[in-house]
């Protein structure tokens, strides 16, 4: 059986509280848990109270092969029972096909309204000058 340390929603229509608890990873989130071992509350304004964690219990999880997600690995890692390994995601901030498709576009639209503001800025010269030229 695939243990999980997670999140189970507890609070009413936007009002969210969560009980930590220990569950079976194939249960529903709301649903069937083996233990509860700790509350998260969001909503509360001092940070230090919103996250109790009973760690004794969730050491001997954690000893037995359960699987913190990846909300309650960061607050485990911040009480100091587990390290939580840092992600890294180089691609996350690469823009996508389409728009990469239109930074591109505007980049030739610049380019050729450049062109164009050159060209009139060269073309009345050449006409001055072939102008007298003709006489």
């Amino acid at each position: 059986m695939s243990l999980k340390i997670r999140l189970a929603r507890a609070g009413t229509k936007k009002r969210p509280y969560y009980h930590v608890v220990i569950a079976d990873a194939r249960s529903p989130r709301d649903g069937r848990f083996i233990e509860k071992v700790g509350t998260y509350d969001p909503k509360l304004e001092d940070k230090s109270l919103r996250v109790t964690l009973v760690t004794e219990r969730i050491q001997h999880w954690l000893g037995v092969g359960a699987q913190p997600t990846d909300r309650v690995a960061r607050f485990v890692d911040a009480a100091g029972l587990k390290t939580r390994e840092p992600r890294n995601n180089p691609e996350r901030a690469v823009p996508g096909k389409k728009a990469t498709e239109r930074a591109e576009e505007r980049a030739k639209r610049v380019a050729d309204a450049e062109a164009a503001k050159e060209a009139a800025k060269n073309a009345p010269k050449e006409e001055a000058a072939e102008a007298p030229a003709a006489e």
